[in-house]
Formats: C-alpha cells, structure tokens, sequence
C-alpha cells in the first residue's frame, strides 16, 4: 500500500526470529492471524497457510512384538479357579476351628465347623461364579465348527444344568433363610439395572466394527447426520438384555489404526477407541465387584449371630480379591496391543494447555481452526482463552476436557502397565509380609494360597513390562518405516 509498511519491523522479525517459524500456524487474515506489538495494536499478515510454511513433525509409531494373551476359554478357567480358592478361604476364616486341641477342652476334631456352612449357598455361589465359563464354553463350542444339533445340546445341557442348581438352591435357601438375607443374593443386579439406563445414550449410536476410518473426507459429515438421523433410541428391554449379554459375550476384537490424516477423522477415532475403552472398563468394574461380593462378602451374610470370626481379616480378604480380580481383568481386557492403539490414536490427537491472560502477548496468535493440524508450541485463541499445542500433531479440541483426559492416559504407552505393576506389586509385598507376621493357622494357609495366584499374575505383567519398555526405546530410526 502506498504510504504504508509492507511488513512487521527489524525488531519484530528479531523477536519471531525464523528458527520459531513452527509457532506459526495456519490461514491467511482470515484465520485471525496477526502479530501484536508493544502498544497492543495488531497488525495482520496475509501469511500463507500453515502447510505452506511448516510442515508438522510427523507421527511415527514404534512396532511391538506379539505377546502371548491367555485365550479367552483359558482365562475364565484360571479366573474361576481363582475365585473358588478365595472362597474356600473365606470359608476357612468363618468357619474355622482350634482342632488340635486335646479331647478335653471345648474343640473339635475337625479343622473346620462343617455342620455350619450352608452348602446350598455354597452351590448358589459357585454357579453365579461360573457364569462366565459357561458361557465361554458354550462360545468355544458354537466356533470350532460343530454341527449345529450338536451346538445346541451342548447349550442346553449346560444352561439346563446351571438352571436347575440355581433353582434347587435357591428354594432350600427360602426355606431356611430370612427375606432380609435372601436381598442379599441378587444385589449386584439390583444395582446393575439402574446403571444401564445411565448408558442409553452412549449406546443409541453403534460404534463401526472397527476404528480404522478409511472413508474419505467429505463423507464424514454426510455419514453423521445419516446415522444420528436412523438411529433411533433402544427400550428399556432391549438396552437391559444388550447389557446383560455383554456381561457374558467374549470381548470383541481389538480396533484398528489406521492413521488419518484429517483431523475430523482423528477425532472420530478418538471418539470410538473412547468408548470402546469406557464399555472395556465398566465390564472390569463390574465383575471384580462382582466376583469380591459373591465370594467375601454374600458368606458373612449368612453367618449366624452366634458365630464368631475374624471381622478384620474378612473385610481385608474381601479388599485382597477385589484388588486381584481388577488386576486380572484389566490385564486380559486391555492386552498390550489394545493399550499401543490408545497410544498411537493419543499421538495424532495431541493436546493443548491453557495460558493465562497476558502472556505470551508479543509471539503470534491464531484463532483455532478445527481443519488445521497444529504444530507444536502454537498458540491460539478460542472461547476467549488462549492454549498452547504441547503434542507433535494437534487436533483436539482445546476446551475439551476428554480429549485431555485421554491424551493424558495413554500418550506414555506403559502408563498403564506401570499403574497395573504397581498396584499388584504392593498387594503381593503386603501379602508377604502379613504371611510373615501370621501366627494363626488360617492367616498362614489363605496368604500362602492367594500369593500362588498372585505370583501369576505379576509374572504375566512384569513380563509384558520388560519386552514393551525395551520395544519402545529402540530407535525409531532403526525400524525402516515411513513416518505416518
């Protein structure tokens, strides 16, 4: 222009100084690009767009070898014996007795006081327990290609068999039992029914089979409104038996990553490993407590008032189980492999921490653009806030707090691992040193049997820790790939 300054002074340009182009970012004028001197005053820059000038540093994903998963038919197996050792302990600390007393004092020459366990509600538990096997039996058989006359007798065999023990159970158990006691031997579904309705929402939209979004561009937001607009919402029948058959369902496969490019589509996918993640994690909820109600506590419920036991050690047996059956569910559920997706999705994702007002007021600022990758160390501007890119892509969206929350999760790929390790760590340390201290027989015998289980588990992790810590520090450089 005529009269006027065809660019920002020496000064400025020495204080943007060319080596910090990568805080530059997308749009010309348009995208609310401009530069602020002292006096506050903006003077705007037709500025190429962001691709133009810096190319974001680009994604490259490390590879991990396959690690060996327990099938699903082989975890509830092991997950089931687990459960029925901790419940004969359990029965051990209630019903114990002194029988190595002699003849004459008030013992009895038993270990244990048989003639006061209720073997009906021992039957009822064991089967509530056995839930999950029967139907990952029943799974198994429906997928080695039998025929299927014989598919369905092994059904029916099963789920008869388990009918007619719950049934026979149960009427003993009215017989001899208060009301009060009875609520007690369907309370976790009590509890479960209400949660389900808290869900309808997330589950009024399927989620594709898969994350690995290969459709183009355009056809995200034509794809969107066509589902949102046949979708229609599920009754409360139909969502109450979609949430019990997946209590029973072998989780699903694990998703795929496919890289996107576009930054609506990494958030698509960022939405769908979200709520895979979530369902993944109800269903670990769930069935630890679960499996620590039905086995610790629905037996000290039945106790007659004339019993004595070790209330302290119960309930710590109790918290020991349900440690132990979280541990070993988030293990099976959230392999290494699914928890590398989470990572590689969380690094296309990025994140972006909030600045307070006034700083950084001389470095240049950008209105955030939802159809822009943002490089790291940009600023923008948006709802009046400003935020500044940390990861190598950034396409989340800056107020949004799950995107922070998952980028926060799974952006270091062990984090997981590690929090697992830690806890199953402490639990086994504990355990060691409550055997050590023990001076009662059943204190000695139920550590002595829990850590066997135990040593398993933290075998498993600690296995799992060392080949991925080694896989994910080897150079990336040295793989060969392309960067994605």
């Amino acid at each position: 222009m005529p009269g006027g300054r065809r660019g920002p002074s020496r000064q400025q340009l020495s204080r943007s100084a060319l080596p910090s182009l990568q805080t530059l970012v997308g749009g010309s004028c348009g995208n609310g690009t401009s530069l602020r001197n002292r006096n506050g005053s903006a003077i705007s820059l037709s500025a190429p767009p962001i691709t133009a000038l810096i190319t974001p540093e680009p994604v490259r994903h490390c590879r991990i070898p396959e690690l060996p998963l327990d099938g699903s038919l082989l975890f509830e197996f092991l997950f089931f014996i687990y459960l029925l050792v901790a419940l004969f302990i359990q029965y051990i600390n209630i019903y114990k007795t002194v029988w190595w007393y002699p003849y004459n004092h008030p013992a009895s020459c038993t270990s244990l006081n048989f003639h006061l366990i209720d073997y009906h509600l021992a039957a009822f538990i064991t089967v509530m327990l056995a839930r999950r096997l029967v139907w990952a039996l029943i799974s198994e058989a429906s997928q080695v290609g039998a025929t299927s006359v014989i598919h369905y007798m092994v059904r029916l065999v099963l789920l008869t068999l388990c009918g007619w023990v719950l049934c026979w159970t149960l009427v003993n158990l009215f017989r001899s039992h208060s009301v009060l006691n009875l609520l007690f031997l369907g309370y976790p579904f009590g509890v479960y029914v209400p949660l389900c309705c808290f869900h309808q929402d997330s589950r009024a939209q399927p989620l594709p089979a898969d994350c690995g979004y290969l459709v183009q561009d355009q056809m995200v937001d034509d794809g969107a409104s066509a589902v949102s607009s046949l979708v229609k919402p599920k009754d409360f029948l139909s969502l109450l038996w979609d949430s019990l058959r997946e209590q029973f369902n072998n989780p699903t496969s694990i998703p795929t990553h496919s890289c996107p490019l576009s930054p609506d589509l990494i958030r698509n996918e960022v939405e769908c490993l979200k709520a895979d993640f979530n369902r993944r994690i109800k269903e670990v909820l769930f069935n630890s407590l679960f499996s620590a109600y039905y086995v610790a506590f629905l037996p000290l419920c039945f106790v007659k008032s004339t019993q004595y036991y070790d209330m302290r050690w119960s309930c710590e047996h109790l918290i020991m189980v349900w440690i132990n059956a979280f541990v070993m569910l988030t293990t099976q559920l959230l392999p290494p492999k699914y928890c590398d997706l989470l990572h590689r999705s969380a690094a296309h994702l990025g994140k972006w921490q909030k600045l307070e007002h006034g700083s950084y007021s001389n470095a240049p600022q950008h209105i955030w653009s939802e159809n822009t990758i943002w490089p790291q160390g940009v600023l923008v501007r948006r709802s009046r806030c400003l935020y500044k890119a940390v990861g190598p892509y950034n396409v989340a969206v800056p107020s949004d707090v799950s995107h922070a929350r998952f980028y926060f999760l799974f952006h270091r790929p062990l984090r997981l691992l590690n929090l697992l390790i830690l806890i199953e760590g402490s639990v086994v340390c504990y355990q060691l040193y409550s055997l050590l201290r023990s001076e009662k027989w059943n204190h000695t015998l139920s550590m002595a049997l829990i850590l066997f289980c135990n040593y398993y588990v933290l075998f498993k992790l600690l296995r799992d820790r060392i080949v991925l810590g080694k896989a994910y520090s080897y150079p990336l450089n040295n793989y060969g790939l392309k960067a994605h």
